[in-house]
């Protein structure tokens, strides 16, 4: 059986192989787990997050039915369709600077709220029943990494459980994951807001949860998993903790960091990982360059 036939021959994929081999012989099965981020690691983040055309989306309707509402800058900016607000919030997130993206927050908790989890599922599952990427022209459910998917159908054939680990919505996510992935939602953990119960229904709440990121990925790893992880995958600084737990353990492990670096059949772009490339080329980290190591990036 060909192995990983759209990762090109070379050391990546070599050590790929080679870990999955050594964990076969050395873990146990029910050990075998990996876990993956999703934007940027499993899909496409660029120009913006595909959570964030569906919450654009959401924050216009509200602005043009309370005009009060264009005075907030992620409703003016909604409005207007300036995603650059929007996806310079996120870098500064990830260069730890929350400004931003507290009055972002505000604006994703109150989006939503009121629905049950079906009627959110329901409008997430139309929303990619018909929405394009802006750039590339594809439907979204056609952006995941084609690369991505095949290593996780190889680790499955090697008794890997694999997760999606992701500072995405959780409840954005679920709808999607088994389609393009073959992960189902109870493997897929990512931010949420508060849930509330009621004549039988679970309602979406304008409360907070946890946004799954930075050091809060190991804690919700293990509060859902049981386990550590013994290899992750991402691309961002956001990430760092989750790989760190991943190679921490006792026995192989795996840490693998997407580089984004390929401008022709993907986006290249280093803002918002630069941390995670010093700590990759620190810990010994495997990074993977799109560019050089995938033969295709969408399987066209």
């Amino acid at each position: 059986m060909a192995v990983l036939d759209s990762w090109r021959d070379g050391p990546t994929k070599t050590s790929i192989v080679e870990f999955v081999d050594r964990a076969v012989r050395d873990v146990a099965p029910e050990e075998r787990i990996a876990v993956f981020d999703n934007d940027g690691t499993l899909w496409c983040e660029k120009p913006a997050y595909i959570q964030l055309d569906f919450l654009v989306r959401r924050l216009a309707e509200q602005a043009a039915a309370e005009p009060a509402l264009a005075d907030d800058p992620p409703y003016r900016a909604a409005a207007s369709g300036d995603l650059s607000w929007f996806g310079d919030a996120v870098t500064r997130h990830y260069n730890g600077d929350d400004s931003a993206m507290k009055t972002l927050a505000g604006a994703v908790l109150s989006a939503y709220a009121g629905l049950t989890v079906e009627e959110h599922a329901d409008r997430v599952a139309a929303f990619f029943d018909d929405a394009v990427h802006p750039t590339l022209g594809r439907p979204y459910t056609s952006c995941g990494y084609t690369p991505m998917v095949e290593l996780l159908r190889y680790l499955e054939r090697h008794e890997f459980t694999n997760y999606i680990a992701s500072g995405g919505g959780r409840d954005f996510m679920r709808p999607v994951t088994t389609r393009m992935y073959g992960i189902p939602p109870e493997r897929v953990i990512g931010s949420s807001v508060g849930l509330d119960f009621a004549d039988g229904h679970l309602t979406t709440t304008s409360t907070p949860e946890f946004l799954d990121d930075g050091p809060v990925k190991p804690v919700r790893i293990w509060g859902r998993v049981g386990r550590r992880p013994i290899m992750a995958a991402g691309n961002s600084n956001g990430d760092i903790a989750m790989l760190q737990y991943a190679t921490a353990g006792r026995g192989p492990s795996l840490a693998l960091l997407l580089r984004h670096d390929d401008g022709e059949r993907e986006f290249d772009y280093l803002a918002g990982a630069e941390k995670s490339l010093d700590a990759a080329s620190t810990l010994g980290w495997l990074v993977a360059s799109m560019r050089d190591d995938w033969v295709t990036v969408f399987g066209d």
